[in-house]
């Protein structure tokens, strides 16, 4: 009886055993690669799958987004300069059955195709594209790790570079030329600024001065109608002292003339420069000589156009018994009176 005990006991624990390693719960986001009796029978999962222990073999694949730490390498660039980078390369497995059959290691061979890959990037690029022109260096390693990969059933999804560092006379002569171009910047900064300061200087200046104008032209109007109106007032003033004066002389008689011709004299006399006074009479005088003048040198002219009728006239007959010719020709007095009283008083 115990004996047969025994034996039950060992029969369920062989079975308890053989069901835990044949039954298996696979993650979603992971996928198991069967062998049976080595031959690979494809992919099973996710959930709840069934193996035989015996003549089954699996093989468990993530297929998440994974990442691959390239450690620093040493490459030339085209212009023979050494340089040291490292870089990470983000990958997926895409074929479960391909990433397990194709390759071994897969991160060994990610590896070392990395880094062979990376020597041939930057052997195509110069020193300032691999430091300006990273993006562009990426997006290569991306394509090429790629090709590469496809065959193993793997996605290269995206590689970065993260540190890239030159030779140290390269790095010093980057930090003087960066220290050049700051000071540039400093100085196109600083110009700019006074450039800009000197156009509001000038625009400000601009506008004062058309302020000034302007201000100036308003007072030179004011000023101008401020005379006009003076003058207009003088005139109207002037006007009306002429009109009185004119008033007052209607109704003056001779006397009145006398005296005031006479008061002016006087004034005349009281000032202290010398002074030369030609009498209204003097001048009355010079316009009677002038047109006996005038009518002398008519009647010479007459006698010269017509001899014949005037020599009788012109003969006169003196005590000494000479002949003289005459210049008394007869005088209109009251013309000459008239003439004189016309003449202007000096």
């Amino acid at each position: 009886m115990i004996v047969v005990l025994g034996v039950v006991v060992a029969v369920l624990a062989i079975l308890v055993l053989t069901a835990s390693r044949s039954v298996r719960i696979i993650r979603e986001y992971q996928r198991v690669v069967l062998f049976r009796l080595g031959r690979a029978v494809g992919a099973k999962g996710p959930g709840l799958i069934f193996i035989n222990p015996i003549t089954d073999r699996i093989s468990l694949v993530d297929l998440r987004e994974l990442f691959l730490e390239i450690p620093h390498q040493t490459a030339i660039t085209k212009d023979n300069a050494s340089i040291s980078i490292d870089f990470i390369m983000f990958y997926k497995v895409l074929d479960p059955v391909m990433s397990v059959v194709q390759v071994r290691d897969f991160s060994g061979a990610a590896l070392n195709i990395a880094a062979t890959t990376l020597r041939s990037v930057v052997g195509e690029m110069s020193l300032d594209d691999v430091l300006s022109k990273r993006e562009d260096m990426n997006n290569a390693l991306r394509t090429k790790l790629d090709d590469v990969t496809e065959r193993w059933g793997v996605k290269v999804t995206n590689v970065e570079v993260r540190e890239i560092n030159p030779p140290s006379g390269v790095q010093e002569a980057m930090t003087r030329q960066m220290s050049a171009e700051r000071t540039r910047r400093a100085v196109v900064t600083e110009s700019e600024g006074q450039r800009q300061a000197a156009v509001t200087v000038a625009e400000g200046q601009k506008q004062s001065a058309i302020l000034a104008a302007e201000g100036q032209r308003q007072a030179a109007i004011l000023a101008a109608q401020g005379e006009r109106q003076a003058a207009v007032l003088r005139a109207q003033g002037l006007a009306g002292a002429l009109d009185a004066i004119t008033a007052s002389a209607g109704g003056a008689g001779p006397n009145t003339m006398v005296l005031q011709y006479l008061d002016a004299l006087r004034q005349m006399a009281s000032a202290p420069s010398t002074k030369f006074v030609l009498p209204m009479e003097l001048t009355n005088l010079f316009a009677g000589v002038r047109n006996l003048a005038e009518q002398f040198s008519g009647a010479t002219t007459k006698v010269r156009d017509n001899p014949e009728n005037s020599v009788g006239a012109i003969e006169v007959s003196g005590d000494d018994g000479a002949s003289a010719p005459s210049s008394a020709t007869p005088v209109d007095v009251e013309a000459s009176s008239q003439d004189s009283a016309e003449s202007p008083t000096v």
